[in-house]
């Protein structure tokens, strides 16, 4: 595993957690920061930026990932107690990794800072806020999801913006609000720990099932689109854990990638008739991923924990990029306390 370090071990310890097709480098400003009052962890998770790309098991959901964590943090080189706790925070996809962390290794979380994380009850294929499977077998979520095109240039590493779905320019689409871009060499670098994934079945996207039901295909068993399948994920058990870290949830109004009109999810493509066959929002409405969020969150206040939601205005998926400052404020004020 491969990890950027920075501040005094002697200090309270922050995890940073980053999202899919990303890497750690994502965080750098924040780690920079953060590091003048404690000890940052920033891990490549497996099978992105320059840790080892060794298979993801979907059947686990995010386990693997989470699992990989815990035996970071008991690593004797990390310079860790052994009974220390960390403030997680997790972005998008590494916002799961961050609950799934809670719920199998909760003693090492000290409260969880979770930016733009994805639904609790998984990424595709579920309606209503109670994440109701739309087909039973989960159609529409998992590895067959992934854009076709887009993964082939993520393949070939390709860091041109003349097609509409290059990596280049789906990050500058999706990952922040447009007009947005970061400043040139960040964007450079940005770019390149997103082309450092192991594009393949066992890690991104993941394997997929042919299906009966809407939009015709459904999860196969490995790779993290797999892995972040309703099928296999459900993380709604955090309101059962003993001991309830706090939790802040950072979002910004205009993610387009987790929103409860992603324009990632077959329910929103199907309406627009991007995607030919639709059943209608009866059967197929688009994910409430914010909802879902929030209704989970509430019954997690309900049962003596305790949450704060923090909406970023005008901001996209990257709120700690677009809105640094702002970001900042937040997280700051909510490690100190």
């Amino acid at each position: 595993m491969h990890l950027w370090l920075a501040g005094s071990p002697d200090k309270p310890a922050v995890l940073l957690l980053h999202g899919n097709l990303s890497s750690a480098v994502f965080f750098d400003r924040v780690q920079a920061e953060l590091a003048a009052d404690y000890y940052v962890i920033a891990p490549d998770m497996r099978g992105y930026g320059r840790t080892q790309a060794k298979p993801v098991d979907a059947t686990r959901g995010v386990r693997d990932f989470s699992d990989d964590l815990a035996g970071l943090l008991a690593s004797p080189e990390l310079g860790l107690a052994a009974d220390a706790k960390l403030h997680v925070v997790g972005w998008s996809a590494g916002g799961n990794v961050a609950m799934q962390l809670a719920i199998d290794h909760g003693q090492r979380v000290a409260s969880l800072a979770l930016i733009n994380p994805g639904s609790p009850y998984g990424y595709g294929g579920t309606k209503g806020v109670d994440g109701t499977p739309c087909y039973a077998d989960f159609a529409g979520s998992g590895g067959g999801s992934a854009n076709p095109t887009f993964v082939e240039l993520l393949a070939a590493k390709d860091t041109g913006a003349d097609q509409p779905v290059s990596p280049r320019n789906v990050m500058n689409s999706f990952y922040w609000k447009p007009p947005f871009r970061p400043e040139p060499e960040a964007e450079e670098r940005y770019l390149a720990g997103m082309l450092e994934v192991a594009v393949r079945p066992e890690n991104y996207p993941g394997d997929a099932t042919a299906s009966p039901n809407w939009p015709n295909v459904a999860p196969g068993v490995t790779g993290m689109s797999n892995a972040l399948s309703p099928k296999y994920l459900n993380q709604s058990g955090i309101v059962q854990l003993r001991e309830k870290p706090p939790i802040l949830w950072i979002r910004g109004t205009d993610d387009q990638i987790v929103s409860d009109r992603s324009m990632f999810d077959f329910g929103v493509l199907g309406e627009l008739g991007a995607v030919p066959g639709w059943p209608g929002a009866d059967v197929y409405p688009a994910q409430p991923m914010v909802a879902q969020t929030r209704a989970v969150f509430e019954r997690y206040a309900a049962a003596g924990g305790r949450f704060h939601e923090h909406v970023i205005n005008d901001a996209g998926h990257g709120p700690h990029i677009e809105k640094y400052d702002e970001f900042m404020t937040a997280l700051q004020g909510f490690l100190a306390n």
